[in-house]
């Protein structure tokens, strides 16, 4: 079993250490083949009771990855990707829940990915790395669960990406968990969020440094290409309010002193964040990465099997759930977050649903809304009540 990787300060789960979790059984894959051996890296946060029945797993986006609360001893600023959520006192409240964050198979964080070296060939995997799905990393996640000997566990949560994978795991393993917590997700994406994903995936694949994904052996990095699409990818999570509210059509101040420079280099304020935002991120995320997760996206749609009946694909649902969804998110809409609903109460699952009012689009789901905090943190204390924690 691991040990709590945190050491608790108030309000903060404090220092972490990531722990490495070596599975050398190769894991069976949509794809039809079998990938292995491979490593995960895990956090966890609180303290796991004698009954095993405390256990939280939270679902990283595609951008994220295990490291969900606390810091770094080394990098004070290392703040985990949802450290407003998950702490003591916290809406997930690490003083009565064991949460465990784990790295996708596929990201660059630590598990094994397409920049790890592929033991039959000693070089990266790079563009021989398989294509995996929200139900490969389901999978995966639940041998991660066998390892710390969790049977089920009190709740699966996610925002996003990670909640098509909490939505999966209510489907896929029925009887592993009592709560499904699905956050700004939606069962399956539009032909628009395709669209966009795909022209993030032809930034970095048309980059002359992306030498058809093995760029590792070449020394390079499709930087250009990889900034691109967080650029695209980063305007479709907030929304136009809060845009035209941070940025308006503030300009820099032009070089010949009249209104504009008359060229093609930053002149308003949203520009240089769009760009800043690109580089920063080109400058830590791999870009092979970026394709698999973004192609997981593409792919989730638990009702295709069904006929495309979402109510059917939900038969076997067995926990219940609480939803949420924020009216300014255009990239996953509250429409997307009522048909779940929809097709639970067709199968008669207990549904707690809330659509909040916030104005910071997509990207609501990681801020501290306290409307929204306070749906979360309503929905924990009735799971510690049910559990006697």
């Amino acid at each position: 079993m691991l040990a709590p990787t945190s050491t608790a300060v108030p309000y903060s789960v404090g220092i972490v250490t990531p722990q490495f979790l070596e599975f050398p059984e190769p894991l069976r894959l949509a794809n039809g083949t079998s990938f292995g051996p491979y490593s995960l890296a895990v956090e966890t946060y609180g303290t796991l009771n004698a009954q095993r029945n405390n256990a939280v797993l939270v679902c990283h986006a595609l951008n994220a990855s295990h490291h969900v609360a606390g810091v770094y001893a080394d990098d004070p600023k290392s703040t985990g990707w949802w450290d407003n959520m998950v702490g003591p006192g916290k809406p997930l409240d690490t003083d009565k829940f064991f949460v465990i964050g784990i790295n996708n198979l596929g990201s660059c964080f630590g598990s094994t990915g397409p920049a790890s070296v592929n033991p039959e060939t000693g070089r990266p995997w790079g563009a021989a790395f398989p294509v995996v799905t929200v139900e490969d990393w389901v999978h995966a996640q639940a041998r991660v669960a066998d390892r710390l000997g969790i049977a089920q566990f009190a709740a699966v949560m996610g925002g996003s990406l990670g909640g098509m994978q909490a939505l999966s795991w209510a489907i896929t393993y029925p009887e592993r968990l009592r709560h499904c917590v699905v956050i700004a997700s939606t069962p399956r994406l539009s032909a628009q969020n395709i669209a966009f994903n795909e022209v993030a995936r032809r930034a970095i694949i048309t980059d002359p440094d992306f030498h058809g994904g093995d760029y590792y052996a070449h020394g390079t990095l499709p930087r250009r290409g990889l900034s691109v699409a967080r650029m695209v990818g980063h305007i479709t999570y907030l929304s136009g309010d809060s845009m035209a509210e941070k940025f308006g059509r503030q300009q820099r101040q032009s070089q010949n002193g009249g209104d504009y420079n008359y060229g093609f280099d930053i002149e308003f304020e949203v520009e240089s964040y769009l760009r800043y935002q690109g580089e920063k991120f080109s400058g830590y995320f791999d870009a092979n990465t970026y394709l698999l997760l973004t192609r997981a996206l593409d792919y989730f749609d638990p009702a295709k099997t069904c006929g495309g009946d979402l109510q059917r694909a939900l038969a076997k649902v067995r926990a219940s759930f609480l939803l949420a969804s924020f009216t300014t998110d255009w990239r996953f809409p509250p429409a997307n977050s009522r048909e779940i609903v929809r097709a639970l109460l067709g199968n008669r699952v207990p549904v707690t649903y809330a659509e909040i009012d916030a104005p910071h689009g997509h990207d609501a789901f990681l801020l501290e809304d306290a409307r929204y905090h306070a749906v979360v943190r309503a929905y924990y204390e009735r799971i510690a009540t049910e559990l006697g924690l």
